[in-house]
């Protein structure tokens, strides 16, 4: 049994995605960002970070923090959607790596200075604008000839796809991104990905990451 303490953000939607595609039994303890119950001492208790997703695995008494963590966690135990041994397994790894340091900070900084900080520096709302485009630009070129992005429906899909899907929040225009367009739309028909979107739409946050 789990319980995953979430956030409607893209790094909260990764691991509902995990979760029901792996179908496991969890309950989910909403953490309202808005309102800063994340710097709550109950929760606090739990992590240094004070950040959502927070998983604990009740079987094994583990608390577990970082999405990117999360995933790999859960798939090694579920031995799911990561490749044990092999080029396949570092492929999607590179990926995962990818999200954690690339996509989701650029694109978090860019929704700030949009969403959040509108009259600031204008300066950093283009860099990180310009970098979020050239990092969907990357995403582009390589899917190009595949469904996904390590050509195996992976913990990767699940870590990038909710920060792809924020794109019109990003103001990134996929109009010219065909092979991102198509992978849109495939991972938003799957089924986990439905569900997981229905379940974490009932909290109110907003934020994206």
């Amino acid at each position: 049994m789990y319980t995953l303490y979430f956030a409607p953000t893209a790094n909260g939607h990764k691991i509902l995605i995990m979760l029901e595609a792996l179908g496991v039994p969890y309950r989910i303890h909403r953490i309202n960002l808005a309102q800063g119950e994340q710097h709550q001492p109950d929760f606090a208790r739990l992590t240094i970070h004070r950040k959502i997703p927070l998983l604990v695995d009740h079987d094994q008494a583990l608390i577990l923090p970082e999405s990117g963590a999360i995933l790999q966690y859960l798939a090694e135990k579920h031995l799911r959607f990561l490749p044990c041994v092999g080029p396949e397994r570092y492929a999607v790894l590179h990926w995962l790596a990818w999200q954690i340091s690339s996509l989701g900070p650029m694109a978090g900084q860019s929704y700030h200075f949009i969403h959040q900080e509108a009259e600031g520096n204008q300066y950093a709302r283009s860099r990180y604008q310009e970098q979020t485009v050239h990092l969907f630009n990357i995403v582009e070129k390589a899917l190009a000839g595949r469904d996904f992005i390590a050509r195996m429906y992976s913990i990767a899909d699940m870590a990038i796809y909710p920060w792809l899907r924020i794109h019109a929040q990003l103001q990134v225009d996929i109009q010219t991104l065909p092979n991102v367009t198509g992978y849109l739309k495939r991972m938003a028909a799957r089924e986990e990905v439905l569900t997981a979107y229905a379940k974490g739409a009932r909290s109110t946050s907003t934020l994206p990451a």
